[in-house]
């Protein structure tokens, strides 16, 4: 498998401005979930549709670890599957399922996220699902939709069951299998799978205590999920989105080739 690329690429002449800012901060949002160490190695993915174009998106080169994505080497592929851009990289069989499913279904959504987290795919094996315990959690009460297990997500036909399952919700826990959101912005993707997955910690840590566990109101819960969304309904993730490029340009710029 070859590796990533260090060499910079005269992304000028062959990407439009609005395609290089999307790789560049879909690169920046894969070296993200390897920071807050969200990854399954290769496996898991995210992508982000192509400016301009309604039936084309980027996906990660499969065979590379997450810290290893750039803004170059990102695959660009359309809802067939077909690479539509010469590329060394293949993607991954199941990230196409089912981020193609979702692209080709929902025109509001720029950016799916998925991860196989041990908190994550820990809550997905439980009957209850996410519980509303804490503000964190709060902020998906009735706002996060179910999919139930069908297997590794290799069947094509699945997808039509994948897009009813999420509806018009954002964040869908995978039941048996791990986590997805769907941001109209690639940091709101980013920002509620951070919440998502912080809240699934708190939810095993809480259950690890072995003791009874508070649950608020249904009217505080549904109170503080509405203070959680943005006034006229923006996308969520802004506000810190800068922030975390800061900090990975501190550590590390090279998602930017």
């Amino acid at each position: 498998m070859p590796q990533a690329s260090v060499t910079k690429i005269d992304h000028k002449t062959r990407w439009s401005e609005a395609e290089w800012e999307t790789r560049v901060q879909l690169a920046a949002c894969y070296r993200l979930v390897a920071r807050y160490r969200m990854t399954d190695t290769i496996y898991t993915h995210i992508s982000a549709r192509v400016p301009g174009e309604k039936d084309q998106f980027l996906l990660n080169p499969y065979g590379l670890m997450f810290d290893e994505v750039t803004a170059s080497n990102l695959v660009k592929i359309d809802l067939e599957g077909r690479v539509v851009e010469e590329s060394d990289y293949r993607v991954n069989a199941a990230g196409f399922t089912i981020h193609s499913a979702i692209h080709a279904a929902r025109h509001d959504v720029f950016c799916v996220l998925h991860t196989h987290t041990r908190a994550g795919m820990a809550v997905a094996c439980q009957k209850q699902g996410l519980l509303p315990l804490n503000q964190i959690s709060l902020q998906f009460y009735n706002r996060l939709a179910y999919h139930d297990y069908e297997g590794i997500a290799l069947d094509l036909d699945e997808r039509p069951r994948l897009v009813a399952s999420l509806g018009d919700k954002r964040s869908m826990i995978l039941t048996n299998h791990g986590l997805l959101t769907a941001g109209r912005t690639i940091p709101e993707a980013f920002s509620l799978m951070f919440y998502l997955e912080r809240a699934c910690e708190i939810q095993i840590a809480a259950l690890a205590g072995g003791s009874e566990l508070v649950i608020p109101s249904p009217e505080v819960c549904e109170k503080t999920a509405r203070q959680s969304e943005h006034e006229n309904d923006a996308p969520l993730g802004d506000a810190e989105w800068a922030a975390h490029l800061r900090a990975l340009d501190r550590e590390d710029s090279s998602y930017r080739n």
